[in-house]
């Protein structure tokens, strides 16, 4: 088993580095110039001939890459063009923020999307079959911020029931700050279920059509028994891809959510930063981002290992 997670982390490194050029790089191919900015109204050329010089911005491509890669090793991601922050700070405000939205958004949709799955293959073709597909397609279909702005009409405006917006940290106030993130996380939760369900089913009908789980049945197992104890098991393996996935796309901000909920998370910072062209926030964000989806691979990985044991001994 160490082996493998070995392999799968020698695979990451190449990985990491082409991501790593290519958001440095694209980064190059943005129209305008920050510095412009930076320097103010009266865009002085000596200031700005200074701020290329502070920001190396003169050396050739790769020099500057380098430099890039040298710092980030260390930690360094540079700091804010545009407010002078480091970047590594901003991360650190951000990231727990969206690390919480998407966890909430991720039990949601396993609570939602497993559940009617299991219940849809069950039942196929039959009433509930019928009723969890329309569920799902809802799910797919309904915009994001549409879904948002209408719960905070009914739940915050009407009923008054919950925050209409904004965050607060989870170490200040742990039961305000799941209030504030209920709404936001059962949004982004709707579609995710949606996709978790549709994807359960289809395991579900593949295992449950197996000539071992006809054995099982004849043999005079519970059908709960069937069900969940040996069928659940085989089809978790698209399953547990699809939730990495999914979760590695939360970490990556769900920007109209944020915007929607005013919530200051990564979705929202990137969105600010390309639009302002503040360079080193971007790479710094995308390279966080870049790592969350490999971690989420390697740990989809140890859960395939867990899960089916022959793979625990590969030929």
């Amino acid at each position: 088993m160490l082996q493998i997670i070995a392999r799968r982390v020698l695979v990451a490194i190449p990985t990491l580095f082409l991501v790593s050029l290519i958001v440095f790089g694209l980064q190059k191919l943005l129209p305008g110039d920050p510095l412009l900015t930076m320097a103010g109204e009266e865009r002085d050329p000596a200031v700005i001939e200074f701020l290329r010089e502070k920001y190396r911005l003169n050396d050739p491509f790769y020099m500057q890459y380098l430099y890039w890669v040298r710092d980030v090793l260390t930690g360094d991601f540079g700091n804010s063009l545009r407010t002078g922050v480091p970047v590594s700070t901003l991360i650190a405000q951000k990231l727990p923020v969206t690390i919480q939205l998407a966890v909430m958004a991720m039990i949601f949709a396993l609570l939602i999307g497993i559940p009617t799955g299991i219940m849809s293959a069950v039942k196929k073709g039959k009433a509930p079959d019928y009723a969890a597909n329309a569920i799902a397609l809802s799910g797919v279909s309904i915009p994001n911020f549409w879904l948002g702005i209408i719960l905070i009409m009914v739940v915050s405006v009407q009923w008054r029931l919950l925050p209409a917006s904004g965050y607060v940290p989870l170490t200040e106030d742990p039961i305000q700050s799941l209030r504030t993130m209920l709404m936001p996380s059962f949004v982004l939760a709707t579609a995710l279920g949606a996709y978790l369900m549709r994807h359960t089913r289809s395991a579900m009908l593949g295992v449950l059509s197996s000539d071992y789980i006809r054995t099982a049945k004849a043999k005079g197992l519970m059908p709960r028994v069937v069900v969940l104890k040996h069928a659940l098991r085989n089809a978790l393996m698209p399953i547990v891809t699809l939730t990495t996935l999914l979760f590695g796309e939360l970490l990556a901000g769900a920007v109209l959510t944020e915007q929607v909920f005013t919530i200051p998370g990564f979705g929202k910072l990137i969105v600010d930063a390309v639009f302002t062209r503040d360079y080193a926030v971007v790479q710094g964000v995308v390279l966080c981002t870049a790592v969350g989806f490999i971690f989420m691979n390697l740990l989809a990985d140890i859960l395939y290992i867990l899960i089916n044991p022959r793979l625990r001994h590969p030929q």
